[in-house]
């Protein structure tokens, strides 16, 4: 785990502080004057006139850097500007390279695994698709653990199998619900996880989640179990309040019919038809919360 503020260390300050002192040094400062300058020491001024320290060719190459490098010398040079302004502009300028830009490419080859975000977010924005991805593959992860770790569960896993599945706020198809690749199937009476979740690996369980968010319901998440009567009670028993939809129809058509006057259904089940396997579905916020009600039905 790499964070970006150690990219910001290791590889722009070197670079931006030896770029800056070159430029003072050439407007006629003294090594002692350019140290003061910079809150450094002499003999760290006297590493980059030396070329001791390692400097990126990306940075040195960047026009906003060479601009900010040469507004600042001119600045401090003629007393026009503050070493306090001076950080605050190269503040400035290192979130902006954060953001989708220099930086965060750097952070992308350091740490691969943020290379399906393209490079193209803010590692420091709070609502960022980044952040927001993660927390969901996180939640469904958490979900996971848990029906591995709840005996008797595979007992309600369907011949199809199971997904957990959970989506993005604002998603609107299966590239944004989470889900188990190659769905969770019982082996020797064990719930079997393939695989770690991923976007856009559940066809079933996602669509029937997205088209009961179309039809209204504020669930983000969804595990689908066998069909049985005495489950569907269990879940009517539990306070939960369950739908009945039609499974020989479209499952977008279906799901809006049948949350046309109930849109905050906590369970939708079909209960089979030719060559269609019965399954319920239940809904939730969250994976953790599906989990938890299923866990009630073990």
């Amino acid at each position: 785990m790499k964070f970006i503020e150690e990219i910001v260390v290791e590889e722009f300050l070197p670079t931006f502080r030896s770029m800056l002192a070159e430029d003072l040094r050439d407007r006629g400062l003294t090594q002692s004057e350019v140290a003061e300058a910079l809150g450094i020491s002499q003999s760290a001024v006297s590493k980059y006139a030396h070329g001791d320290v390692a400097r990126r060719e990306v940075i040195l190459e960047d026009e906003r850097v060479r601009e900010l490098v040469e507004r600042i010398g001119e600045g401090m040079t003629d007393g026009e500007m503050r070493p306090v302004q001076a950080l605050v502009e190269t503040e400035v300028l290192i979130r902006r390279l954060e953001n989708g830009d220099v930086l965060a490419s750097l952070h992308e080859e350091a740490v691969p695994e943020l290379s399906e975000y393209g490079g193209g977010f803010n590692i420091h924005d709070p609502e960022s698709e980044l952040r927001t991805t993660e927390r969901v593959l996180a939640s469904v992860r958490r979900g996971l653990r848990r029906l591995e770790n709840t005996s008797g569960f595979a007992t309600l896993i369907p011949d199809v199998g199971s997904n957990l599945v959970a989506c993005t706020p604002g998603a609107t198809d299966v590239d944004d619900v989470a889900g188990v690749p190659g769905r969770i199937f019982d082996v020797k009476g064990q719930a079997t996880v393939p695989g770690d979740p991923e976007f856009g690996v559940s066809e079933h369980v996602a669509t029937v989640l997205l088209a009961a968010r179309r039809a209204g319901s504020d669930a983000r998440a969804a595990l689908n179990v066998r069909y049985d009567p005495d489950i569907v009670e269990r879940l009517v028993n539990d306070g939960y309040q369950t739908v009945e939809f039609d499974g020989e129809t479209s499952t977008e058509e279906a799901v809006k019919a049948a949350l046309s006057d109930v849109d905050d259904a906590d369970a939708l089940y079909q209960s089979g038809g030719y060559g269609i396997e019965p399954i319920v579905y239940v809904l939730g916020p969250d994976a953790e919360t599906v989990v938890e009600r299923v866990r009630g039905l073990v």
